[in-house]
């Protein structure tokens, strides 16, 4: 089965939630979302190494618009302007902060 978001929502100030297909309820905190940015302006295309200064980005950081990109990722525009990159369904759900996925990751 392919990872489809099903329902997003604000947890907090700092945080949202994203429900999947398969019932999973992903927690985010929003300023790791935006350092997690795989677009040309926050990572080398040659090298993949990160070029973003995680301290120029605000701990308020929030989205203010999310869009659909095809059926494979989501677009976030960010309250620092930021919109040029997007997040594959695959790539957002390895970032899930909950307490039975971080546990995976360990």
């Amino acid at each position: 089965m392919d990872l489809v978001p099903v329902g997003l929502k604000q947890l907090g100030p700092g945080t949202m939630g994203i429900v999947w297909n398969d019932g999973h309820n992903a927690f985010y905190r929003v300023r790791n979302v935006r350092l997690n940015c795989r677009c040309a302006h926050c990572v080398d295309e040659w090298t993949r190494k990160k070029i973003l200064d995680d301290s120029k980005v605000p701990a308020e950081i929030a989205p203010k618009k999310i869009e659909s990109v095809g059926r494979y990722a989501l677009r976030f525009t960010w309250s620092d302007g930021h919109d040029t990159g997007f997040y594959t369904f695959d790539s957002l759900r390895q970032l899930c902060e909950c307490p039975t996925c971080k546990k995976r990751s360990a």
